[in-house]
């Protein structure tokens, strides 16, 4: 049975992790403790390609002798992955750390991550899990979905009046969204794999879909661009650019999120049109949404979901604030941002 202390550094690994990004890695906190509770260090995962919350906190720990580290516990929310990808492995971080003790919250059952618990008790660490279980899967529930699904991470991205419309009646849309809310925009853009847009968006529109920063210029990572539908990408449509693009011929989303799967991506944003947006928020294949609202009405104008086949209050799509990589809401430019993520399936609403 883990003591109060402990479970007091489980609940403040669970507050490092949620100032990570969501995104292709699940949200990850760790903490340090000695041999009686008092906190050496502290870390938390920053999103894909950054140290790994484990390596974080060992990183900040600095020199303690193999005594101190024997006695030492380490706090996860997630059990230390077991693999090699952008980083090395986690367990065997900690293995050579000579830290004596883990206590992980959740298992991570991942073909690719799972067996840290395994290896670490394999090498003598004295190793537990189930503290703040629940906490710790509600946390990162669509990543866990997602990747049940074999599917990546979905952002929504949704940019509109007060009155839910993305253009007005004659069909103009640039600029609906102030030039801050449009950076952004631009900073998910590079931090994601991939981008979705319909092909009436590509016509509509002609955009070029890359990630710029404050000056214009290109971000180094830049999202592969998808168009989604059965008509064809015009020959100097802007987004051909760099040849980092592709068309797949499907109205439905699933298929699509299957085909970037395919090319090793596992985080995608939507960014339009309606249609799009609708197709995917239907089929329960949204994780997390980034919705901009300007301060105007435009009355008449193409809405930014259409219809859900919904009938009944009942069955509404619920969405609930998540202030993970800051505020819920917050005022940016002239504009309201809102970050949300679905309810999870456990939640009552009375």
């Amino acid at each position: 049975m883990q003591t109060t202390r402990e479970t007091a550094a489980m609940r403040l690994s669970l507050e490092l992790a949620r100032r990570g990004i969501r995104g292709a890695n699940p949200l990850v906190g760790a903490v340090i403790v000695d041999a009686t509770g008092a906190i050496l260090s502290t870390g938390y995962h920053r999103g894909a390609g950054t140290a790994h919350a484990e390596a974080d906190a060992l990183n900040r720990l600095g020199n303690i002798d193999a005594a101190a580290a024997r006695s030492a516990t380490m706090l996860v929310t997630l059990e230390p992955c077991n693999h090699t990808g952008r980083t090395g492995p986690c367990s065997q971080a900690i293995i050579d750390s000579g830290i004596g003790n883990v206590i992980y919250a959740v298992a991570d059952d991942g073909e690719a991550a799972s067996g840290g618990g395994a290896a670490l008790r394999a090498a003598g660490v004295n190793v537990s899990n189930g503290l703040l279980e629940a906490e710790a899967t509600e946390l990162n529930h669509r990543w866990f979905a997602a990747r049940a699904a074999g599917r990546p991470f979905t952002t929504l991205h949704l940019a509109q009046t007060l009155d839910g419309r993305i253009a007005a009646a004659d069909g103009t849309s640039q600029w609906i969204t102030s030039p801050q809310s449009l950076l952004h925009a631009h900073e998910v853009r590079s931090r994601v794999g991939a981008i979705v847009v319909g092909t009436g968006t590509v016509k509509a529109d002609n955009p070029r879909l890359n990630a710029r920063d404050e000056n214009g210029a290109p971000f180094a990572s830049q999202p592969r661009r998808i168009v989604m539908g059965h008509s064809e990408v015009l020959a100097n449509a802007a987004l051909r650019g760099d040849g980092n693009w592709e068309q797949v011929f499907s109205h439905d989303p699933l298929t699509v999120l299957k085909t970037i799967t395919a090319r090793g991506i596992d985080h995608v944003l939507i960014e339009g049109g309606a249609s799009i947006a609708t197709a995917f928020l239907a089929a329960d294949l949204v994780d997390e949404v980034f919705l901009y609202q300007a301060p105007i009405f435009l009355g008449a104008g193409c809405g930014s979901v259409g219809e859900l086949g919904i009938g009944t209050l009942d069955a509404a799509l619920r969405f609930r604030l998540d202030a993970v990589d800051g505020d819920a809401v917050r005022v940016i430019g002239t504009d309201i941002l809102t970050h949300l993520e679905p309810l999870p399936a456990s939640t009552g609403i009375s």
